[in-house]
């Protein structure tokens, strides 16, 4: 028989829960959504369109935020329930429902409670990744895709809306670079701990004579503004051009010229986006996308100067922070959090709560 000796187990997931639900004040949070179902309900809603859909997005950020509390709590009530049941039942099967579903609840809880964390003034927001492969030639571009795909699979794996806006393939294997969407509460609060230099050490597959190869990878997180009008940007300062998307090899994939690359003349900050049919949308896509970089730009200098006043000097998030070990053995290790697995494969197939978790964590402390 499966033992059921699950009290610790299911006492200390209620205690994380209890905070997690003092944290975001209920009270507080039911008095939000019934002002802001107020406002959605206003008949001149739609005349500010920025306004608009500044209510619109913080009443669903703050009505799924009450779901997910309700669920929680029914599902922990159920729990009481299904643990009686099982124990009278006296059979692995139910054992194992009992487990199955405790283990659910401990992973479910612990990312709520990760979340509290994330108070910045952006963390809320959507995010936007941008994967550019380094030094270590074809390595590097294939290295940079299985990056993209770990974070397209994490996205999909929460069932957060992700989209690919640009992509640029590399010659012979993989990609140069990519920018990806999630659209999520709280994505980037939650990713912008995956910011960073990326490492990947493996038997080369690109290397006939099969030595080991170490190559890298960039990854860069910015949250992605509601609105481009959040950040003043002038039409002197940029520079607006038209292309036909592209796929593997250099082939179009499109007969109009409907990609759109903006350069920002001031920074150099060249942004592009192929992702939507019209050349208007994929301009303002463009735009939006930016405006957030810059955001990310003024922040650091405003960043950077608050640390040379303060006489403190730590590690940027610009080096390296992860590396993926897949010879002579295996291993995906967070140098930041010590942090690290022995399954790679889990990692890039989008295992990456336990890195987001340790990493955010490790943010709060130094903080």
């Amino acid at each position: 028989m499966i033992a059921l000796d699950v009290s610790d187990r299911i006492a200390a997931i209620r205690g994380s829960f209890a905070d997690i639900v003092s944290v975001v004040d209920v009270p507080t949070l039911e008095a939000t959504i019934a002002d802001l179902s107020e406002k959605a309900g206003a008949t001149d809603l739609w005349d500010d369109t920025e306004a608009a859909q500044k209510v619109t997005s913080a009443l669903s950020h703050a009505q799924t935020q009450r779901t997910r509390i309700h669920d929680v709590q029914q599902r922990l009530d159920d729990l009481d329930v299904l643990l009686d049941m099982a124990k009278e039942a006296d059979d692995d099967d139910s054992a194992r429902e009992v487990l199955s579903e405790l283990g659910e609840l401990e992973k479910l809880i612990g990312e709520m409670e990760v979340q509290t964390l994330l108070d910045g003034e952006y963390d809320a927001l959507p995010a936007l990744i941008t994967i550019r492969s380094g030094a270590g030639g074809v390595d590097a571009a294939d290295f940079a895709e299985m990056l993209l795909r770990m974070y397209v699979r994490w996205a999909e794996q929460h069932k957060h809306s992700v989209q690919i806006l640009d992509i640029s393939y590399a010659e012979e294997a993989g990609i140069k670079s990519a920018t990806i969407e999630i659209d999520a509460p709280f994505a980037f609060g939650v990713l912008s701990v995956e910011a960073g230099t990326h490492r990947l050490v493996r038997m080369s597959p690109f290397n006939s004579a099969g030595k080991r190869q170490t190559s890298f990878a960039a990854v860069e997180v910015v949250p992605l503004l509601a609105q481009v009008a959040a950040i003043d940007i002038p039409d002197s300062d940029i520079r607006v051009d038209v292309f036909r998307s592209s796929g593997p090899g250099g082939q179009s994939v499109n007969t109009t010229d409907s990609a759109v690359r903006i350069t920002h003349l001031p920074s150099g900050i060249v942004v592009s986006c192929q992702n939507e049919k019209s050349q208007i949308q994929n301009r303002a896509a463009a735009l939006r996308v930016l405006a957030s970089r810059l955001l990310l730009v003024q922040r650091e200098e405003e960043a950077k100067k608050k640390k040379e006043l303060a006489g403190v000097i730590t590690a940027s998030w610009g080096d390296q922070m992860r590396s993926y070990v897949l010879a002579p053995y295996q291993m995906v290790k967070d140098l930041r959090t010590d942090y690290e697995v022995n399954n790679p494969s889990a990692v890039f197939d989008g295992d990456l709560d336990g890195f987001i978790a340790a990493g955010i964590r490790w943010r709060k402390r130094a903080t």
